[in-house]
Formats: structure tokens, C-alpha cells, sequence
């Protein structure tokens, strides 16, 4: 999944985001999601959530279905 729709995201999953800094070169990161920042249902560019190690970034993929 590639993370653009907030229902198919909840806290506890493993994702890659890309971080503000890294849209250009397009550099992943992977975490745990600890909190979900967009509040729309979709977004084009990936849901904004924040990582339990506090960095911030747009989910571009989901590594698990569940928490």
C-alpha cells in the first residue's frame, strides 16, 4: 500500500515516510507510526504522520496490515 489514504494507517505500523528535507532526492525512512498528522481522508503526496523517533515525513509505503 502506498500510504495515501489515512483509513489504511493506524499507530503501530511499520511504513517508510519521506521526510520534508528528503523530497527531492526522495530518501525513505522507515519507523513505527506514533501519532497521524493529516486530517483529511486521502492526500496525494501520502498521509503526514509522525514516527515514535519523532521525525516527521508522508507515508509512502506500508510494510504490515496490522499493528
Amino acid at each position: 500500500m502506498d500510504g495515501k489514504v489515512r483509513k489504511d494507517i493506524t499507530a503501530g505500523l511499520k511504513v517508510a515516510i519521506i521526510l520534508k528535507e528528503d523530497q527531492r532526492s526522495g530518501k525513505r525512512t522507515d519507523g513505527i507510526v506514533q501519532d497521524i498528522l493529516t486530517n483529511s481522508p486521502t492526500h496525494p503526496h501520502g498521509i503526514k504522520v509522525r514516527l515514535t523517533s519523532n521525525q516527521v515525513g508522508r507515508v509512502c509505503e506500508i510494510y504490515a496490515n496490522t499493528p
